[in-house]
C-alpha cells in the first residue's frame, strides 16, 4: 500500500496518532475480509462488502493524511 510512502508511513504510525488508529484499523479490516471470505476466496456477501467499502474509506483517509504531510515537508 503506497509504496511510494512506505518512509512516511513508517514514521506516522509511530508520530501521528490519528495515522496509527487508521493503519490499525486497515489491517483488522483485511483480516477480518481474509477470514470472512475463506481459503477459495468464494465467502463473499453483504457483510464482505460492507467491510471493503469500510477498508477503502480508511485506506482514503490514510492517503489524505500522507499528502497533506508529504506537502508540508
Amino acid at each position: 500500500m503506497f509504496p511510494e510512502y512506505r518512509e512516511l508511513i513508517t514514521r506516522l504510525k509511530t508520530q501521528h496518532p490519528r495515522f496509527q488508529s487508521l493503519f490499525e484499523k486497515h489491517n483488522a479490516l483485511d483480516h477480518e475480509i481474509a477470514r470472512l471470505e475463506g481459503e477459495d476466496g468464494h465467502g463473499y456477501g453483504q457483510e464482505v462488502a460492507k467491510l471493503k467499502k469500510e477498508k477503502l474509506q480508511t485506506k482514503d483517509a490514510m492517503y489524505q493524511i500522507l499528502l497533506e504531510v508529504s506537502s508540508k515537508s
